[in-house]
């Protein structure tokens, strides 16, 4: 059965969407238009088919999200290995979840083999990188939860970054996460080449 969760007390959907939120099934057509009919939400599916519509993230938050993507832009720019892509993008992994890192990089020949309409969907590919950036109301258990369901599926190399506690944690396939303790720098490599994070204004 396909359940809902709203991580807001305030957020109200479309009337519309009443039937659609009854189904016992949220078919992948059914998902698209639930996301299309909301543009302003941020939508995710588990592998189960529990569907979480998450808040706007708070001004700090976003302003943080914001300055990991351009690093990772900048980069992927300079060398053109890849794309890269914010906190609004989807990707539906191989076990079926579609879920929204805050920053994702995709190498480049992963990216052109997807058909321009699987491209204009929510591309069927696990990213080569994610981070997620914990916000004030995200716990770190669920976060910690996600990461290692995008490695299980295929991610290369995940930070999880901790600005309550100033830490990042790093993820990779069969090895535990690494823990940097307030960390000037982070290095990406051998996955981004040449990529080094660097925190100062993302603290």
């Amino acid at each position: 059965m396909t359940s809902l969760f709203v991580k807001s007390e305030t957020i109200t959907l479309p009337i519309d969407l009443s039937a659609l939120m009854l189904a016992r099934q949220m078919s992948s057509e059914q998902f698209y238009e639930f996301c299309r009919t909301n543009p302003d939400l941020r939508i995710e599916r588990s592998a189960n088919g529990e569907v979480t519509v998450m808040p706007p993230a708070f001004s700090d938050t976003g302003n943080r999200n914001l300055k990991i993507s351009q690093q990772v832009g900048n980069w992927a720019d300079e060398n053109d290995t890849g794309e890269v892509f914010d906190s609004s993008a989807d990707f539906t992994l191989p076990h079926g979840a579609t879920l929204s890192p805050d920053t994702a990089w995709i190498q480049a020949d992963r990216w052109q083999a997807l058909s321009p309409e699987e491209q204009a969907s929510f591309a069927p590919i696990a990213p080569d990188f994610v981070v997620e950036l914990r916000s004030a109301s995200d716990s770190l258990v669920s976060l910690q939860n996600k990461m290692k369901e995008y490695i299980a599926n295929g991610v290369r190399l995940g930070l999880l970054i901790d600005r309550q506690n100033q830490q990042v944690y790093i993820y990779r396939p069969e090895t535990d996460p690494v823990v940097l303790e307030h960390p000037e720098i982070v290095n990406c490599e051998p996955e981004l080449p040449g990529f080094m994070l660097k925190m100062a204004k993302i603290w």
